[in-house]
């Protein structure tokens, strides 16, 4: 593609360049430099890509889009924004695929795979359609199933991603939009024909330092959409509705305008409700148990409404949906009379969720296995011991995901949390020996829920993913225990 074309709505401030220039590649990592390709060189939090402008050169570049003007003998495009220009050049460079499909995009702490995966069931239930999905579990174009590093891939990879799914036919795409990828345009220059906000609780202020950053950064996919779907429930919903720029659905547990749950009932495999809107009712039914489940199904219906999909038809196609992996999914324990479950709830709000929509529900006791991830927001590791104490009758500490920190100090944080009058729990640094601590406890009636990992079959130790499908863990020790 030629120089020109690439640039096209790209703010350019001086260039050297014959735009004429033929480049057949972009690369934002020296290392992947080819001959003839375009070098993006992105000022990073851990490395400036100025740095590497003479490596990417050596092996070939044509040219190189920075922010800083280059010293020396330099073919480069000079521009204000990096960031914004890698995803505007990105697209361009792929065709701009989002506009050939509709998409929706979802943000919010929590309930994004699951409102996502919902969606999707929908339209292709009800619309026979091929769909693409962006998030955390995976990226799937229709059944194939691709690997996934981040929620929202860089903008070069989006982008590539988008053309796949445009290619194989997907006339939706559905997403998870992390904060991460507004605040640093991952998203650049793409609009979403109907977005969604679940929930805002704490979580990444190792990034965003304050909760009302974390809302603004989130509030941004509200600016470039056509149709949005607000959880009315959460305090953060009119910050976000301040941003929007385009008629907004509001959604609510509670009676009130929008579209709202009523004759809630919560069962041990699931949820039943009226969906109320405009005055007309409609029997809902989910096989996805807590009352969160309420609110994710409400936003997707709410996202099924923006694209045309009657609530009738959307309702019918919640009730054939299927569980989603690692969030209260449930594991076969043979053998045994206790219930086990796996959650990926690692906030303070998503862990109160889980343990709150269970304890009713147990006829024993409520046993938690938990743990912090390392090199993230650490403010959240006191909050969630005290509410890990709270409501399980038993808590088991243990590591997550600790990166690089150390595993026995992220468990102190936890247990700064914990009042001093409280002992009802144990500390098992070692999480495989915690999961097998909490299988030998059991009783009948209790429920054990192993919370943090969720879908995730790996436990992240300094750079090495470290493999650990805790459903692997329990079916392995529930097997060599048995009597």
């Amino acid at each position: 593609m030629k120089m020109k074309e690439l640039l096209r709505d790209v703010k350019v401030l001086e260039t050297n360049l014959d735009l004429e220039t033929e480049i057949p590649s972009i690369v934002y990592d020296s290392r992947k430099a080819t001959p003839g390709c375009l070098f993006a060189a992105i000022t990073g939090f851990a490395a400036d890509g100025n740095r590497f402008v003479p490596m990417a050169l050596e092996k070939g570049a044509a040219a190189v889009l920075t922010a800083k003007r280059p010293a020396g003998e330099v073919p480069y495009v000079l521009t204000p924004d990096d960031r914004k220009a890698l995803a505007q050049v990105s697209a361009n460079f792929y065709g701009r695929p989002a506009e050939a499909m509709t998409l929706v995009g979802v943000t919010g702490t929590n309930g994004k795979t699951t409102v996502t995966l919902l969606v999707k069931h929908i339209l292709e239930t009800v619309l026979g359609a091929r769909v693409g999905l962006i998030g955390t579990m995976a990226n799937q174009i229709g059944r194939e199933v691709l690997p996934t590093e981040r929620t929202t891939p860089e903008s070069l990879e989006l982008q590539a991603l988008f053309a796949k799914m445009r290619d194989a036919g997907c006339r939706y795409a559905v997403m998870e939009v992390s904060s991460h990828a507004l605040a640093l345009d991952r998203v650049g220059g793409v609009r979403y024909d109907v977005a969604a906000f679940t929930n805002l609780t704490e979580d990444h202020l190792d990034f965003h330092k304050t909760m009302d950053a974390y809302c603004d950064a989130k509030a941004l996919l509200f600016a470039r959409c056509g149709y949005a779907v607000l959880n009315r429930d959460d305090p953060y919903a009119p910050r976000m509705a301040e941003k929007a720029r385009c008629p907004i659905l509001w959604t609510s547990k509670a009676p009130g305008d929008g579209l709202s749950a009523q004759d809630i009932r919560l069962k041990a495999d699931g949820v039943e409700f009226t969906a109320a809107l405009d005055g007309k009712r409609v029997p809902v039914t989910l096989g996805i148990p807590g009352g969160f489940t309420v609110s994710n199904a409400l936003t997707a219906l709410g996202i099924a409404l923006g694209l045309g999909i009657s609530l009738e038809r959307a309702a019918e196609a919640l009730a054939t949906a299927p569980g989603v992996k690692g969030r209260v999914e449930v594991v076969p324990t043979p053998g045994r009379d206790y219930t086990l479950l796996i959650d990926y709830a690692h906030t303070p709000d998503g862990l109160e969720n889980v343990l709150g929509a269970f304890k009713p529900l147990c006829r024993g006791r409520l046993i938690a296995v938990f743990g912090c991830g390392g090199d993230r927001d650490p403010l959240k590791r006191p909050i969630m011991g005290e509410i890990g104490t709270r409501l399980a009758d038993l808590a088991i500490l243990t590591s997550d995901n600790p990166r690089h920190e150390d595993p026995e100090a992220i468990l102190r944080d936890i247990l700064a949390g914990i009042p001093k009058d409280r002992g009802n729990y144990e500390v098992i640094v070692n999480r495989v020996k915690a999961i097998h601590r909490a299988l030998d406890i059991g009783q009948k009636g209790d429920i054990i829920i192993l919370a943090g990992k969720g879908h995730e079959t790996y436990q992240q130790i300094g750079d090495e993913k470290r493999p650990l499908d805790e459903r692997q863990v329990a079916a392995a020790y529930l097997a060599e225990t048995r009597e």
